[in-house]
């Protein structure tokens, strides 16, 4: 039987969604006081500009990660990769482009060799058989943005397509653009379903989504995926929370300069 959304964990996400300064400003470090002058014909010293804030230090986009916490029961702390990444993902698909879609998915490097991932962090829905993956991801803004403008591409270029995995099975896959909230600077999601066979000859559903919010330098990378139920409102709540405590990070960082 499936089970019904949990509106409690999902209220409480997206509750802590609109006020997650609070909780935020735990996660991080204590702002530093303001210098003051030791004389009055001292100069004031102007703030460095959103285009000079530092790269983060690792406890910083650590802070910026969601975590169990966040989620609520069933939510734990992941205990390593979900066998349908194997079994499914690492598939061989008909098309290039689709290709680099699965391969890009199974790898969860989306950004290429030059980009940097600051943290990252992973939980299993342990009712569902579901595992959401968080990445903080360092890269030019102009890369970034060319990876999310192929990745708007993929519902026309690979709505439909057949894919063979390692075993011969043979899944049926569609590719939808899924919403989110405007947030980041830029941004874009998919939801990628996989319908075939597993290597015993089960059928069986693979959804996975993928979402992309880039704030300055710093992008969040999220997949969230499973056999059972894989529910968009929290691939969207989210984003939307790991989008704003990035942001509240790399403005503390910004302060600490």
């Amino acid at each position: 039987m499936r089970r019904p959304l949990l509106a409690l964990p999902l209220a409480a996400l997206l509750a802590t969604t609109a006020c997650s300064a609070i909780a935020t400003d735990k996660a991080l470090p204590a702002k530093k006081p303001a210098a003051s002058p030791t004389t009055a014909s001292a100069a004031p010293t102007a703030p460095p500009s959103p285009a000079t804030v530092p790269a983060l230090t690792p406890d910083q986009a650590q802070a910026a990660l969601i975590t169990d916490a966040d989620l609520g029961e069933p939510w734990t702390m992941t205990e390593g990769a979900a066998t349908w990444r194997d079994g499914l993902l690492k598939a061989t698909a008909n098309a290039p482009d689709c290709q680099r879609l699965l391969d890009t998915l199974y790898t969860e490097e989306f950004f290429g060799a030059d980009a940097q991932v600051r943290a990252r962090t992973g939980l299993d829905d342990t009712w569902n058989d579901a595992q959401l993956h968080h990445q903080v991801v360092a890269d030019r803004p102009a890369d970034v943005d060319r990876t999310l403008a192929w990745l708007k591409t993929m519902p026309k270029k690979c709505g439909r397509f057949t894919a063979a995995t390692a075993t011969g099975a043979v899944q049926n896959a569609e590719v939808t653009e899924a919403p989110l909230p405007k947030i980041g600077d830029s941004r874009q999601s998919l939801r990628l379903t996989l319908n075939g066979e597993s290597a015993d000859g089960e059928e069986t559903t693979l959804t996975l989504d993928v979402a992309a919010v880039r704030i300055g330098d710093d992008t969040i990378v999220l997949t969230n995926g499973g056999l059972g139920d894989v529910y968009a409102e929290i691939t969207q709540g989210v984003a939307e929370l790991g989008a704003k405590r990035l942001a509240d990070v790399r403005k503390q960082a910004r302060v600490e300069v």
